[in-house]
């Protein structure tokens, strides 16, 4: 666990957040930026599974969805360590002497799950070389919003969100970390017949986890049986995954993560913007998403 392992180091460690830099126009922490070279030039494996989203769209759910097919629904093979060090983050760059992401790729033997939050044109062109697969999982743009909102507020690797009002106007800008929401999810949408892509909705998963967990373990050509599939939707539940400690950020020290302030896994709900958004709010909102998505195929649903 490289927190856990290197803990001796941060007795009186105070994170600050971090200073934003840019690839190719889409914000980044800076640290990320100043070792992008590295990061462009990672070289995948033909048997590695990439999970892909934008923050905050149902990554870690799916990673564990993921998990337990690849290790046959065996719970306790999926609990061996936390999700970080399972699949490891390949833009994020830790506080030394916590390894990044990159290496802890790296010191893995292939195939690897492992996770981006990477929009499509900034992915190491190794991915498409090798022919991974990669999971995108994709969350409509205002439970995102809030979702991410409250993700800033409590974890210091990341910028201040500042206020809900302000970070609206952020949001819809795509001035946050890894850009613009709709650039983001049009990208892999349009990429998606041209790889081996799954694109995977979030408010799908949330609908009927059982349909969804089949379809990526056909994607992944992986035959699951019955006892298997009903092992993951117990394993892969919103209440499982917030008491398990592998899956809830919650071995992350609270100098970076404060779960006091927003847990990792708040509510795992469709439509909770109902709760954030004015009506102004949402008038701006619609507008500009009807500019944005204008000419795509691609829809969402904002509740169920």
């Amino acid at each position: 666990m490289a927190f856990e392992r290197n803990a001796r180091y941060f007795g009186s460690y105070v994170m600050q957040r971090p200073a934003m830099g840019r690839i190719t126009g889409v914000p980044l922490d800076q640290k990320t930026c100043e070792t992008w070279p590295d990061i462009w030039g990672f070289q995948a494996h033909p048997g590695d599974v990439l999970v892909a989203a934008y923050p905050k769209a149902g990554t870690t759910w799916m990673q564990e969805v993921v998990d337990m097919i690849h290790e046959d629904g065996d719970v306790a093979r999926c609990r061996r360590a936390p999700t970080y060090d399972r699949h490891p983050f390949l833009e994020v760059v830790a506080p030394k002497p916590v390894p990044s992401g990159l290496q802890l790729a790296e010191a893995m033997e292939p195939p690897r799950i492992l996770k981006t939050h990477l929009p499509v044109q900034l992915l190491p062109p190794s991915f498409w070389e090798k022919k991974s697969k990669v999971i995108y999982v994709a969350r409509n743009a205002k439970d995102c919003l809030v979702s991410y909102f409250h993700f800033q507020r409590m974890n210091k690797g990341l910028p201040d969100p500042g206020s809900w009002e302000n970070y609206f106007s952020t949001f819809l800008s795509g001035e946050v970390p890894w850009g613009s929401w709709f650039e983001h999810v049009t990208g892999w949408w349009n990429a998606k017949d041209r790889h081996q892509i799954l694109y995977i909705f979030y408010e799908d998963m949330v609908e009927d986890l059982r349909r969804e967990a089949q379809k990526v373990a056909r994607f992944l050509e992986k035959d699951l049986s019955e006892d298997v599939l009903e092992k993951i939707c117990q394993h892969t539940s919103f209440q499982a995954m917030k008491d398990n400690p592998m899956a809830n950020y919650s071995t992350i020290p609270t100098f970076v993560m404060d779960h006091s302030i927003s847990p990792f896994m708040r509510k795992g709900i469709v439509g909770d913007w109902k709760n954030h958004f004015l009506v102004a709010q949402n008038e701006i909102f619609d507008e500009e998403y009807e500019r944005r998505m204008k000419g795509t195929t691609l829809t969402f649903r904002t509740q169920l």
